[in-house]
């Protein structure tokens, strides 16, 4: 009973029921189609995002077809480049080699060039000293020339003057050696010619000069008057008589008394000549025939000359000044300089050719010895 109780029951309660399947099954297709739309625009949506991504790969595709072939033509462009690079660097290899050989070649040249320059040196460094030593041997050669010449000017003549100049010659012509061993040695010669100097009297000068005055002079001295008396006229009758018999009959003294008329020149050129022999042996520093040729001199005016007349009496008075400037017969000794070159040029013979220092000392002693 309880199931046909139910199953009644259930009957008519199952109409209203059948018509709620139809509002539902209204819903869920209306679901589907909002659902079918969603997917519809979710594929929409997909597919515009897919043919976006494909368009964004399609342009980078295209922009990297663009840099592959912007890249191969850097590469190509490259290579290009690399080649004749490559090249180049044959083409400048090459050119290093040819630089090396003509570096060498420029090398070799040059040391000859610098072998030939040496050899030339030492040609003309032979020729200068060569040269040199022809310049200094005939400095050499005049230099001993005038020590030697005045050495002997001084010996025989006692010519200091002419000593001392031709001393100051040989120290010039010292000075232009160019040698320096020779430098020492023109100390030598300038204190001999010092010496020279030293030796000349300051009056010699001044008594020569008196000296010739004084036998210009001579000829114009007044003579002693011919054995008349001092005070007799010249203008009177028996100075008229004695003139007369003078042309007659001549008396003379011959113990001082004044020489004729006719050898009044004779008297003067003795004067003349003694004087001329006191300025000889001024010169030749001789103070014994100096003193006696003035003394000669004097005594001549005293005899032959007339002693009162002014003129007479002022070179009786010249003569015993004269008298007063004695020379010195202390003679200057010379020759140091002259032996010191001779033993330098020898000392400087044997240094430059030592082949013959052996056998060159003998004979260059003995040399010496005989100068």
């Amino acid at each position: 009973m309880n199931e046909n109780d139910t199953t009644p029951s259930t009957a008519p309660a199952a109409a209203p029921r059948a018509s709620k399947p139809s509002t539902r099954a209204a819903a869920p297709r209306g679901g589907s189609v909002a659902l079918a739309l969603l997917l519809a625009l979710f594929a929409l949506l997909a597919s515009g995002y897919v043919g976006w991504r494909q368009w964004q790969q399609r342009q980078h595709r295209v922009a990297d077809a663009k840099a592959m072939a912007a890249m191969q033509q850097r590469v190509a462009a490259l290579e290009s480049a690399l080649a004749s690079g490559s090249g180049g660097r044959a083409n400048l290899a090459q050119r290093l080699d040819g630089f090396d050989q003509l570096d060498r070649t420029l090398e070799s040249a040059q040391q000859a060039q610098g072998d030939r320059l040496r050899a030339l040196e030492g040609a003309v460094g032979k020729l200068s000293e060569s040269t040199l030593s022809a310049h200094d041997a005939t400095l050499l050669d005049e230099t001993e020339s005038l020590l030697r010449m005045a050495k002997e000017r001084y010996e025989l003549f006692h010519d200091a003057q002419g000593a001392a100049a031709a001393y100051a010659l040989a120290a010039q012509t010292l000075s232009a050696v160019n040698d320096g061993a020779f430098a020492g040695l023109r100390q030598n010669v300038e204190a001999e010619r010092v010496a020279l100097l030293a030796s000349q009297p300051a009056s010699q000068a001044e008594a020569l000069t008196r000296l010739t005055a004084l036998r210009e002079t001579v000829p114009m001295l007044p003579l002693k008057p011919l054995d008349a008396p001092a005070g007799a006229s010249s203008s009177g009758a028996w100075s008229r008589i004695a003139r007369a018999l003078t042309g007659v009959v001549s008396v003379q003294r011959d113990n001082g008394t004044p020489l004729a008329v006719a050898d009044a020149r004779f008297a003067r050129e003795l004067v003349a000549l003694d004087l001329a022999q006191a300025q000889a042996a001024l010169l030749a520093h001789d103070p014994k025939a100096y003193a006696a040729a003035l003394q000669r001199a004097d005594t001549g005016l005293a005899n032959q000359f007339d002693g009162h007349s002014d003129d007479v009496q002022q070179a009786h008075a010249a003569l015993k000044q004269l008298a007063g400037a004695v020379p010195s017969d202390t003679s200057v000794p010379l020759g140091a300089a002259l032996t010191e070159l001779r033993n330098l040029r020898a000392v400087h013979a044997l240094s430059s050719n030592p082949s013959s220092a052996a056998s060159a000392p003998a004979p260059a002693a003995a040399k010496g010895a005989a100068r």
